[in-house]
């Protein structure tokens, strides 16, 4: 018998059913900007509309979260998750995503899974106006195990650039609000699923995985309804390393962003891993968002308009003078 691509390990066909269960969908997340279809080599964008436009680039993925979701069987939200943690970044800067791009790595593809990811994404691109305008499938035996899958994303955005945000303008007296998360995020897994072994066992009356899944807040609507509004001196997306490692990236030398530790509204789920886990309060700052999602940076005359306009934000600190670009009281 001779060796084909299929008795090594890739089944091509696998591959066009995941297509033709995506396709018409994918479609559904194009604009009159998008001037080709699935199935070119490079995918064609058109810019129009803007002065002087600057492209802001952004690319991540779901980390072990995935594992989760594979071990699960619940593969809805994890497209939306790797949509959301590259789309969330850019907002940063106060851009609006044009379009995204994924890459899905497998040990044996299964055209049911893949479909089920990637129309996560599709939902996510949806609610963001963005259109997913191509991405690239990779059946990789011996790389992967088969039930193995990895995911990421590549979200361009755009901004014109007078209007970029970058923090460069925030000032002592700022005010620093909190926009929640809707729990882990795509942050930390690899501490979650060390603490909490069984993703079946009930937490507050339903399966613990449930909440573990809960997919990566959107924030491309609340933080435009801001703009739109207000004069932003900064944004911070809450990834992984927390409060710690992220709001001083936006934070310039000479002032420090100081944050009422108890402020916070912390998920209970969160509160039961630090609790299980034996796992100290800096620990869980440094590692996860605690509730914390994204923060804005606004002056103190904007502060009650911004918490008008969010339902959910709320004020954890304001910008004060200092060496350190952040002091977390906990």
């Amino acid at each position: 018998m001779s060796n084909t691509y299929k008795s090594a390990g890739v089944d091509k066909e696998e591959g066009y059913k995941t297509v033709d269960k995506i396709k018409k969908a994918v479609g559904e997340t194009h604009n009159s900007n998008v001037l080709n279809h699935l199935g070119s080599f490079g995918a064609f964008y058109e810019i129009g509309g803007y002065k002087n436009p600057v492209l802001v680039s952004g690319t991540d993925g779901v980390g072990t979260k995935l594992k989760v979701a594979l071990d699960t069987k619940k593969y809805d939200s994890i497209g939306v998750d790797c949509f959301a943690m590259c789309a969330n970044d850019i907002l940063c800067h106060g851009a609006k995503p044009l379009f995204f791009l994924d890459y899905l790595a497998c040990g044996k593809l299964d055209s049911e899974i893949a479909a089920e990811i990637v129309l996560g994404m599709v939902e996510a691109c949806k609610d963001n106006n963005c259109a997913l305008i191509g991405g690239e499938t990779a059946e990789m035996p011996g790389m992967y195990q088969p039930g193995d899958y990895d995911v990421a994303g590549f979200c361009v955005g755009i901004v014109e650039k007078d209007q970029i945000i970058d923090g460069s303008n925030i000032k002592a007296g700022n005010k620093i609000i909190a926009l929640p998360s809707s729990g882990f995020h795509s942050n930390g897994f690899s501490l979650v699923r060390k603490v909490f072994p069984n993703f079946e066992e009930e937490f507050e009356g339903k399966p613990l995985y449930e909440t573990l899944l809960v997919p990566t807040r959107l924030y491309f609507k609340d933080i435009h309804r801001v703009l739109e509004e207000v004069k932003v001196e900064g944004i911070a997306h809450i990834t992984g390393g927390g409060l710690y490692e992220n709001v001083p990236r936006i934070i310039p030398e000479g002032l420090c962003a100081s944050i009422d530790g108890s402020k916070i509204r912390i998920p209970s789920i969160m509160l039961e891993l630090e609790k299980r886990g034996g796992v100290t309060r800096e620990e869980m700052h440094g590692t996860f968002n605690m509730g914390v999602g994204m923060v804005i940076v606004v002056d103190a005359d904007h502060a009650e308009k911004v918490l008008h306009l969010l339902d959910d934000a709320y004020e954890i600190g304001e910008i004060t003078e200092g060496a350190e670009k952040i002091n977390l009281s906990l």
